[in-house]
């Protein structure tokens, strides 16, 4: 069964519901796989007793095929920074307790209701900050391409379920990157849709903070399509949220006479490690040879504005929602270092400093429909470092460059997350060092199904995820 896991969970869905395959045959798949692949990598934690979960899939296989939604019977663990009812949410923090949730999260009620079963959780960094899953909870998620580096993150163990076949789908969320870094670095798909095209929680402040929002990762683009279908959908009482984009026949876009703007490394601005810019370059000839026209563009904003509002207006998001664990002296003695970094900062802002960070975001957004009324969309690469030795924190430098942030090294990132714009995180294959990256295909905001078809056309000449998957197949 090993190759049925590698197979597009749209097929899959198609198969169970025509009597080619079982629920329960692909849930015996998917629980081999993590327990062969899982202790190594640490990708699946809070998993579910195996007797519990064949019971539900046993149930779905009987569930008319009429009444079944549209990821019935795909094994699903979700990122451990959202609630499923029975779980422990631990956020991968000492700080946090484990017991389980009372209530499924919104998104998990949806994917849910589509027939999704939980098998358990997907690991993160500890509050999901710093693009590197390691937490004292579980511990370290490691590379399926090799195992001495990182997997990426916060959606670091997602990636690698992924990659590795334990699952065929995968949720996950992004503020600076999370669904896009570790799928650069697992040969994958991560989508960060427009913000507000999958809303988050209807709870708290749902006006201010617009930065994190979650979305979908795949071994395909198909499948991001899929389980986006079933994510996005405005709910009442949450404002700012966009229409569900349509969805349905997703077709590759036709690239010849497409204008795509390379923002490269900002005019200079952003270091990279040696190879990420060759190998982007050499993505993007591709897609010339394809038909696309690419033009490198000089820096459109200010990389200095962008940084300043970024760290900002991040910080005061994250002191928001992590505050209480400075307060209380206990938890406050627990949590590592860029936890008290982002809530000090966020602290000490002002009203009218985060008025003028807001307004530099503003500008921002004004610029970029300028750049897409010339462009179909724009390309910088998904990272700026090659998957990183694991038993460290984060590059402290990059390219002779000095990181004066923990996630400095993560600011190819901004220029989408600042401001809510849908970007598809795509493989563009490997480094010398045999380690993968990819690139992110940019659109205008709210124009997701564009940047989609624009990935699938990718995909339809690359498909690097099954090209050359992680060789550690049972």
């Amino acid at each position: 069964m090993t190759d049925t896991l590698f197979r597009p969970a749209y097929e899959l869905v198609t198969d169970m519901a025509e009597g080619k395959l079982s629920a329960v045959e692909l849930m015996t798949a998917s629980l081999d796989r993590i327990e062969a692949m899982n202790p190594e990598l640490t990708a699946v934690v809070a998993q579910r007793d195996r007797g519990e979960l064949l019971a539900e899939a046993s149930a779905a296989d009987q569930v008319p095929v009429a009444q079944r939604g549209k990821l019935h019977g795909i094994p699903m663990a979700v990122k451990d920074l959202t609630d499923v009812k029975g779980l422990p949410t631990s956020m991968g923090s000492l700080a946090v307790p484990l017991s389980p949730a009372t209530r499924d999260a919104l998104l998990v009620s949806r994917m849910r209701k589509a027939g999704a079963i939980f098998t358990g959780k997907t690991n993160v960094p500890e509050m999901g900050l710093g693009s590197h899953s390691y937490n004292d909870v579980y511990g370290t998620t490691l590379n399926p391409y090799a195992h001495s580096v990182s997997a990426g993150g916060s959606s670091g163990g997602a990636g690698v379920a992924l990659a590795t076949g334990m699952q065929t789908l995968a949720d996950g969320s992004d503020m600076m990157g999370s669904l896009r870094n570790p799928a650069a670095w697992n040969n994958v798909y991560g989508f960060r849709p427009s913000f507000g095209v999958v809303p988050r929680e209807p709870k708290g402040d749902v006006y201010m903070h617009k930065l994190s929002t979650p979305g979908p990762m795949a071994r395909n683009v198909r499948d991001i399509a899929l389980l986006l279908s079933v994510q996005a959908g405005g709910v009442p009482g949450l404002p700012h949220t966009l229409p569900k984009p349509n969805l349905a026949h997703l077709v590759a876009s036709d690239l010849r006479g497409k204008k795509i703007g390379w923002l490269a490394d900002w005019g200079g601005a952003i270091p990279y490690e040696t190879g990420i810019l060759e190998q982007t370059e050499a993505a993007l000839r591709q897609l010339e040879s394809a038909g696309a026209e690419v033009v490198e563009l000089p820096p459109p904003f200010s990389r200095d504005a962008l940084w300043d509002s970024w760290v900002g207006l991040r910080a005061f998001a994250n002191a928001a929602d992590d505050g209480h664990l400075l307060d209380d002296p206990m938890s406050a003695e627990l949590v590592k270092p860029a936890v008290r970094y982002e809530i000090e900062l966020g602290r000490s802002l002002s009203a009218m400093d985060v008025q003028r960070l807001s307004e530099i975001r503003s500008d921002w957004f004004r610029k970029t429909h300028e750049l897409f009324d010339q462009f179909d969309a724009l390309i910088l690469p998904t990272t700026q470092v090659f998957p990183f030795a694991q038993d460290i924190a984060y590059p402290t430098e990059v390219n002779g460059v000095t990181m004066d942030t923990y996630h400095r090294w993560m600011e190819v990132m901004v220029p989408v997350s600042l401001i809510g714009l849908p970007s598809l995180s795509v493989p563009i294959g490997f480094g010398e060092n045999g380690l993968p990256i990819g690139m992110q295909i940019i659109g205008r905001f709210g124009d997701d199904r564009k940047v989609l078809e624009l990935g699938q056309a990718w995909h339809d000449v690359t498909d690097w995820p099954n090209t050359q998957p992680p060789k550690i197949y049972l």
